[in-house]
């Protein structure tokens, strides 16, 4: 993806930091299309729980916005050179897909919780490879994970049909 310098952080070796890099940048576009389809969600949503889900939505644009700042961060800090142009982000890859628009409160964490199982399986792919190699990165995926996964619980929360299924 992005190129390197002919430096990364002391014991890693070339080889590690760009498959690092390559997981981190990953990451970075994910977070990027997630930010834009929660502020997404967040203009179309209508419905009853209207303002709940409306106000819900907003820490978790600025949480994820701050997780793509912290990833594109880390690349540099091992030496590659985080993409984060429009342009950048369409070669050679499928951004997260989010077809609606207009829609009810439970149509739309439906769909989100959707995007968060692809977002969070993708996350949990690059923290296994970062745990055989580097603890820090492995930290920053760890405590992005465990705040991804508390906002799908509050949207599972918003889907549960109060037998423990998830409706929709």
């Amino acid at each position: 993806m992005g190129g390197m310098s002919n430096y990364t952080v002391p014991g890693i070796n070339d080889t590690d930091a760009k498959q690092l890099i390559d997981g981190l940048q990953e990451r970075l576009t994910d977070y990027n299309d997630l930010h834009l389809i929660l502020k997404h969600v967040h203009w179309n949503v209508v419905g009853p729980n209207f303002i709940a889900v409306h106000e819900m939505l907003d820490p978790q644009v600025d949480l994820v916005r701050g997780y793509a700042d912290e990833v594109a961060e880390r690349i540099s800090t091992l030496g590659g050179e985080p993409i984060g142009t429009p342009a950048g982000h369409v070669d050679n890859r499928t951004p997260l897909q989010y077809e609606m628009n207009r829609g009810t409160t439970l149509d739309h964490l439906a769909a989100l919780d959707k995007v968060y199982v692809q977002v969070l399986e993708r996350l949990r792919e690059s923290l296994a490879q970062a745990g055989d190699v580097d603890p820090v990165t492995e930290d920053i995926y760890i405590a992005q994970a465990a705040e991804l996964e508390k906002f799908q619980w509050f949207m599972r929360a918003h889907l549960d049909d109060g037998s423990g299924d998830i409706t929709r």
